[in-house]
């Protein structure tokens, strides 16, 4: 199976200066872990995840202030829609992150994250089991 086949492609964006309580508010009303950030003055695509939020939190950051830009992550590896669901998990297991952005040429066409993963992992025993 491929990442175009398990992954999101209803994408949460934000921009740099939305605060961090927009972003997990956002985040949250779409009951997803992550958020890709497109900055307009900038080349490329960064990712606020979750676990962003809860480091600024954890560090006493008030998330009415601190800004998305400020939080996430640009150093971000991206999975193309051809990517087989085991290189993206493998992807994940080296990096130790949990969403991958899905870059289709330059345009964002989706995020694969852990539970898209094992959504598939659980429907594909399903069918095994099935037969």
């Amino acid at each position: 199976m491929q990442v175009r086949d398990a992954m999101s492609n209803q994408v949460l964006v934000v921009g740099p200066e939305h605060t961090l309580r927009q972003a997990a508010r956002m985040m949250s009303a779409r009951g997803v872990g992550s958020a890709v950030v497109i900055d307009p003055d900038s080349e490329g695509v960064g990712i606020m995840t979750e676990r962003d939020v809860l480091k600024a939190i954890g560090a006493d950051l008030d998330c009415d202030v601190e800004r998305t830009g400020d939080h996430l992550t640009w150093d971000v590896v991206y999975a193309g829609p051809e990517w087989t669901v085991a290189e993206a998990a493998a992807a994940m297991a080296r990096g130790g992150f949990r969403h991958l952005v899905v870059l289709d040429g330059r345009e964002v066409a989706g995020v694969i994250s852990v539970r898209d993963i094992m959504r598939v992992w659980a429907e594909s025993q399903a069918a095994i089991v099935a037969t």
